[in-house]
């Protein structure tokens, strides 16, 4: 049995929440590092730590001391291009919080971690007080990502159906935080 303290990342998390994010993007996504798309993986103390409206939420497995999971949140919402012009205005920069990032080793899955680190963020968009929405979007071949946002959210737009040509493939969700 594991436990898990769910906690803002600190300066020595950082390398960790680092590899977790790293590691998703190269097994689950098998897209690779993209730096047009992964700059904040990179750097997530400038794009998550240091503004004072984003945040990064760490699981950090007790036994150990290992980051066994991670979630951001950051107020820039959904950018046009490449998503759909619409979905940008509904959710604009500075009012929508986005949570992204939300990562779980393989593991460390199916113990409710993933779901934990959303509250926190939820809890911390509640708290800033700014926020009117909260925005995410998914790959469906994301192990478990769909079946969280599910219970957590609802579908705003699946661009496989509603975007000519599927588009890139993602699904967005709003998740009600009030």
């Amino acid at each position: 049995m594991h436990d898990y303290s769910i906690r803002a990342a600190t300066a020595e998390d950082l390398d960790g929440a680092r590899a977790v994010m790293l590691d998703a993007v190269y097994r689950d996504f098998e897209t690779g590092y993209v730096p047009g798309w992964h700059a904040d993986i990179i750097d997530p103390e400038s794009f998550y730590v240091a503004p004072p409206r984003h945040t990064l939420l760490v699981a950090v497995d007790e036994r150990d001391g290992t980051v066994a999971a991670t979630a951001a949140l950051d107020a820039r919402g959904p950018a046009h291009p490449p998503n759909p012009r619409w979905l940008a205005e509904r959710f604009p920069s500075g009012e929508t919080a986005q949570l992204r990032r939300v990562y779980v080793r393989p593991e460390h899955r199916r113990r409710g971690l993933a779901r934990r680190l959303v509250e926190g963020l939820l809890d911390f968009a509640r708290a800033d007080g700014g926020y009117r929405s909260v925005y995410l979007h998914t790959y469906p071949h994301s192990p478990g990502a769909m079946g969280l946002w599910r219970t957590l959210g609802k579908v705003v737009c699946d661009e496989r159906e509603e975007v000519p040509g599927g588009g890139s493939g993602v699904v967005h969700f709003e998740i009600p935080f009030l």
